[in-house]
């Protein structure tokens, strides 16, 4: 049993409180059985993937070397999902002749008929892909969604943006690669 005091040089409840959970989540973290992988950051090279998309068409991210990409991790009921697909839509029609190339990724197993209904009712012109067992957003490090990861032409991460993603951001990150006159 564990006893607070209430004077001053002993914790407070929640001072012990947060003491206690912190240490919890470290235990917890470091007996996980994972594997302790160093998550990537802006500047490292991202990790080759081959999926395959809703058309059956392979998209495989070696094969667009030389070319900027754009990693969307979404999910079909995201309302940020839904407001930026327009600008994803956009930026792809525009820019894919000079080789953009853009993807979205599920990574929650969702059957394929929901990724078709989603894809037509936003209008999405560019590849659609299931990563049901997991491996593309795990080698990403993808904890939480959505999550748009953007890869300048030599597939270096220049930028991991969770949640919405305005037309001034992608405008920044891929000005440098992409004539925008």
């Amino acid at each position: 049993m564990v006893r607070v005091r209430s004077d001053s040089r002993s914790f407070s409840g929640k001072g012990f409180l947060f003491v206690l959970a912190l240490v919890l989540a470290c235990l917890l973290a470091s007996c996980s059985g994972q594997e302790n992988k160093v998550a990537l950051k802006v500047g490292d090279q991202a990790p080759d993937f081959t999926v395959t998309d809703l058309d059956g068409n392979v998209f495989s991210l070696s094969r667009y070397m030389g070319s900027p990409v754009i990693l969307r991790f979404f999910l079909t009921d995201c309302k940020f999902c839904r407001a930026d697909t327009p600008v994803f839509n956009e930026y792809y029609t525009r820019f894919h002749s000079k080789g953009l190339r853009v993807i979205y990724i599920d990574t929650l197993g969702i059957n394929d008929q929901e990724l078709d209904a989603f894809r037509k009712d936003l209008k999405i012109v560019f590849p659609v892909a299931s990563d049901k067992e997991g491996t593309v957003a795990a080698a990403y490090s993808v904890k939480a969604l959505p999550q748009t990861v953007v890869l300048d032409p030599q597939h270096k991460i220049i930028a991991a943006i969770l949640g919405g993603v305005s037309e001034s951001e992608l405008k920044h990150l891929l000005s440098p690669y992409l004539s925008f006159e």
